[in-house]
């Protein structure tokens, strides 16, 4: 699927979309905005080795499908575009031009991926257009002195690695460990974050790591050598794809580090953990800041019963079991809000605006967790807990944490 365009409406769950006013004159507003429409787009790897994650992308049109038969925000229809970059930067920086000087859109949303939002940033901020909730969370992406545009979504990568750090200091505080990482800006941050919440003991407690392109057939020889490293604490941090890879190869090596972490970019259960055997994963360790659909403990909560229900009316070919149509979900929430705020000022300005005075507590977050920004904050989530998966899921131990 090269292009998605879906025209859609978002009601929170339990809000009621203000009804249709006076709109504010066309002038003032942002390109794609008029009367009775609101035009935004983003990129997203429908194909490639990130494909795993175009479910996000599919889920956010199908929320905005939701409502648009509900009426639109503030009386206005919300028109999607989303464009397959296929995780590749060029492309993602020629998308983008695309979807800003060609289709006129108000403002990207959602946009997948730290090598391609990298790419892309800087001609985005040039144009003062919106780049709204990024779906990475590289720490980058909240350099507001820098890049005022653009604002990410998720727990940073830094953060999560800051929180494996404390985990591992007082679960395995003699561990000797060893960190496969995509090579990459994420990769790196998460490393970063590890080493960070290490401290001084960084040196000592790290005895090898190792890197992965995208591009890369196979991680088999990566493994062999971390595992022949004799650590005994593993920390992988990558997309799906290798996750599974990875999880793989160590148990068929027998390979069984007493503490074996993976970030949370890969531990969707549909597409990080089954295709190696969920015999293999069990007792793996990662965070969450989402309800994870697999947690059996969320049967009889309100908001996940409500996901389940849109999932079986709007998005039913979508995998129940993937978190990332959680993740879909729960940011088209957050721009839903976003927008009702704006009123009837949709100028660039005022979208920017409202992104950074945000305050919500949405249904398929975790308890504790919240989305909360302000013109100083540009990191909307910071909270996260930790979880392992027992043969079926991911099952929380411990209150949510800030890295």
């Amino acid at each position: 699927m090269s292009t998605l365009t879906r025209r859609a409406t978002l009601a929170l769950a339990g809000a009621t979309l203000a009804a249709p006013a006076l709109h504010a004159r066309a002038g003032s507003n942002a390109p794609g905005v008029t009367d009775k429409e609101i035009l935004f787009g983003q990129t997203m790897p429908y194909s490639g080795p990130a494909s795993s994650y175009g479910t996000i992308g599919r889920a956010e049109a199908n929320y905005f499908k939701m409502i648009n038969e509900a009426g639109g925000v503030n009386g206005r229809k919300l028109t999607f575009l989303s464009l397959d970059d296929g995780y590749s930067p060029p492309r993602t920086v020629e998308l983008s031009r695309r979807l800003i000087e060609q289709d006129k859109v108000g403002f990207l949303f959602s946009p997948l991926g730290t090598p391609t939002n990298t790419a892309a940033r800087r001609y985005i901020n040039e144009r003062k257009v919106p780049d709204l909730f990024l779906a990475t969370g590289a720490t980058q992406f909240g350099d507001r002195a820098h890049f005022p545009w653009t604002i990410g979504w998720q727990p940073t990568y830094q953060t999560e690695g800051h929180i494996y750090a404390n985990y591992i200091l007082t679960a395995a505080p003699d561990a000797k460990i060893a960190v496969l990482l995509q090579n990459d800006d994420a990769g790196k941050d998460y490393f970063k974050g590890l080493k960070d919440g290490l401290g001084g003991q960084a040196d000592t407690m790290i005895v090898a790591s190792a890197t992965y392109e995208v591009t890369d057939p196979t991680i088999d020889s990566q493994i062999v050598s971390l595992k022949d490293s004799g650590a005994d604490a593993f920390f992988f941090c990558g997309v799906p794809k290798f996750a599974a890879m990875t999880i793989r190869k160590v148990y068929d090596v027998a390979w069984r580090p007493r503490l074996f972490i993976i970030s949370s970019t890969s531990s969707s259960v549909a597409t990080g953990v089954a295709p190696a055997g969920v015999e293999k994963a069990t007792g793996v360790i990662t965070t969450a800041y989402l309800k994870d659909p697999t947690d059996e403990q969320w049967a009889n909560d309100e908001g996940f019963k409500g996901w389940v229900a849109w999932m079986d009316k709007y998005y039913p070919e979508g995998d129940r079991k993937d978190v990332n149509n959680v993740y879909g979900y729960t940011m088209a929430q957050t721009l839903v809000q976003t927008l009702t705020q704006c009123g009837d000022d949709l100028s660039r300005e005022n979208l920017m605006k409202q992104a950074l005075d945000l305050d919500l507590a949405l249904p398929m977050l975790q308890p504790g967790v919240r989305v909360k920004t302000s013109p100083s904050e540009f990191y909307p989530l910071r909270q996260m807990r930790l979880v392992r998966f027992d043969g079926r899921g991911w099952v929380p131990f411990g209150e949510a944490m800030t890295g």
